[in-house]
């Protein structure tokens, strides 16, 4: 059994992470699906990792990512805003055969999504470990692991030999599984390799059913005492409208969400989860990183784009005072 460990202090080098980057383009109107013409707006920088990585730039923190994109204009628009916002983009290939990763969305009337995906075939399809990446990871304090990325072929073999150098230098690991039942039914590839990744993470970050997912167990309680038992250092909830709750050995902290009305939920939980990642590293305790990050989904929400409420401390210090349920 392993002894858990708190996260790496920023000191130790950045808080690294590897897997798609593309651009998102959406429908402005509401309905179903692409069947007819409509108008759009984009392409809008996006991703799961890359909206991460961004948000950990924008607070202020040293941050990079191990990703591909096409020599294309979509590539460059993601590269300049991860450069603008302060991010390392020295581990981003670009690839002049394939284009960049693309996704066009719309809402429907009930708020679901619609999407159409080009990951697979594009430059997100293809990342590899670089001389590039590589470099990056012997920079790294600490791998956030994110469980959409595995979708794409040699994405867990790069984020498994990224944990095991940062590891190897006393740096930690954070993993947002995004996952769901349908997706481990019958696959036990998918089941071996999430407790893999279980049996390194320090920080855990799931959402609705993901944490019995993750512990196999479906009572909330039973699966935090059985996770936490095994090594993991803290859990994180991500409620969404309920707020989000740590649990850490012996203790647990509570933090109500902020009220604020939706635009574009995309992205929300790539923020909360890069705040609460920097706040930690930054030597903060679990009550103040709860509510930055809470801070953090609630702004992005408020703006259309996935990466378009990404925020700054001062911005989310001024975004807490605003929106205090106390005054």
């Amino acid at each position: 059994m392993r002894v858990a460990s708190a996260l790496a202090a920023e000191t130790l080098g950045p808080t690294i992470t590897a897997g798609e980057i593309l651009v998102e383009i959406m429908s402005t109107s509401i309905g179903a699906g692409f069947l007819e013409p409509q108008p759009l707006i984009g392409p809008f920088p996006s991703g799961a990792p890359a909206i991460f990585i961004d948000q950990v730039a924008k607070l202020g923190s040293p941050a990079g990512i191990i990703s591909a994109v096409g020599d294309d204009d979509f590539g460059r628009l993601n590269i300049e805003r991860l450069k603008r916002d302060g991010a390392d983009v020295s581990a981003i290939e670009i690839l002049s055969d394939m284009p960049t990763g693309s996704a066009f969305v719309r809402y429907r009337e009930d708020g679901n999504r619609d999407f159409v995906f080009n990951i697979a075939k594009s430059a997100s399809g293809m990342i590899r470990m670089t001389d590039g990446a590589r470099e990056l990871v012997e920079r790294a304090g600490h791998v956030h692991v994110m469980g959409s990325a595995f979708a794409i072929p040699g994405i867990a073999e790069i984020l498994m030999e990224s944990v095991a150098a940062v590891k190897s230098r006393g740096g930690s690991v954070s993993f947002d599984p995004n996952i769901r039942k349908e997706l481990l039914t019958g696959q036990a590839d998918a089941r071996k390799r999430l407790d893999q990744i279980l049996g390194v993470t320090d920080l855990l970050l799931p959402s609705g059913e993901e944490l019995a997912i993750a512990a196999g167990l479906d009572d909330e309680d039973a699966a935090v005492a059985s996770l936490l038992a095994s090594g993991i250092s803290e859990i994180v909830l991500k409620r969404g409208a309920q707020g989000s709750s740590c649990l850490v050995s012996g203790k647990r902290f509570d933090c109500p969400a902020f009220i604020v009305e939706e635009v574009d939920p995309t992205g929300a939980g790539d923020c909360f989860g890069a705040t609460y990642v920097t706040c930690r590293r930054q030597g903060r305790p679990h009550d103040e990183a709860l509510r930055y990050a809470n801070a953090a989904g609630a702004r992005t929400v408020t703006r259309r784009g996935p990466m378009e409420g990404v925020s700054s401390f001062a911005e989310l210090d001024e975004f807490i005072q605003a929106n205090r349920s106390d005054i």
